[in-house]
């Protein structure tokens, strides 16, 4: 009785060891076979015409009192805004609107400022295409603008939109292109795309003009006005097995 029970133990020790085996060699066999991939980015890049003008202009007054500095702010700006709306510009809108105290200079061994007068300013913005806004710029002085803040330039959403989708393809084709050219070179043949990443497309607004750089008069006639162009850069990697 003793010896069976001996052997019935070593049995099942015999059993529970083989079956320990037949698991792992299985894992071992279950186990996918490492994935061979090349990594690579494309670039596209897309330039486009920028064909609307955002532009910041409006009055600057001086004056003795902030009364009257506010009336003519209020007169000039109100034809100021009239042209504009019979011009059927995009987006108009104030944008700025201060009222400040000038003082005297400080007198040595004297805190005291005394207020000699007030500037107003009052500034407002909005988009016009840009074959216009050279002429625009010239009525608005002749209406009462004495400021310019700056001009900047974009395309329009519809060429943005499908520049994005252009330089997307060309950096595609780039990422394609790179991939050939390393498999070919070490004598290796392309299996499958097995991931796709896309990244946000980046667009570059062009340069923007400063106040100091416009010097309004009414003696200006036909002021040119050159937007330039706009890039649009993309990047694709993509993940092909071999």
């Amino acid at each position: 009785m003793t010896r069976l029970k001996f052997s019935s133990q070593r049995f099942g020790i015999l059993v529970a060891c083989n079956l320990l085996n037949l698991t792992l060699i299985n894992s071992a066999i279950a186990q996918p076979e490492l994935l061979r991939t090349l990594i690579v980015t494309g670039n596209g890049i897309e330039k486009i015409s920028t064909t609307i003008a955002e532009v910041k202009l409006g009055v600057e007054i001086r004056g003795k009192t902030a009364a009257e500095v506010q009336q003519e702010i209020a007169l000039r700006t109100s034809d100021i805004v009239n042209l504009l709306r019979n011009k059927n510009v995009e987006q108009l809108q104030t944008t700025g609107v201060r009222l400040n105290p000038n003082y005297e200079s400080l007198e040595r061994n004297n805190n005291q400022r005394n207020i000699t007068g007030y500037t107003g300013i009052n500034i407002v913005s909005f988009r016009i295409p840009t074959d216009l806004v050279g002429n625009l710029l010239d009525e608005a002085v002749a209406a009462g603008a004495s400021r310019v803040d700056g001009i900047s330039f974009t395309a329009t959403t519809e060429a943005i939109s499908a520049a994005k989708e252009e330089a997307l393809r060309k950096a595609s084709i780039n990422a394609q292109d790179q991939a050939e050219v390393v498999l070919e070179t070490l004598d290796l043949t392309a299996d499958e795309i097995v991931n796709i990443k896309v990244d946000r497309a980046n667009i570059d607004r062009p340069q923007t003009f400063a106040a100091e750089q416009f010097a309004l008069s009414e003696a200006r006639v036909n002021t040119p006005i050159i937007g330039g162009e706009q890039t649009v850069e993309a990047t694709v990697t993509l993940q092909i097995s071999y």
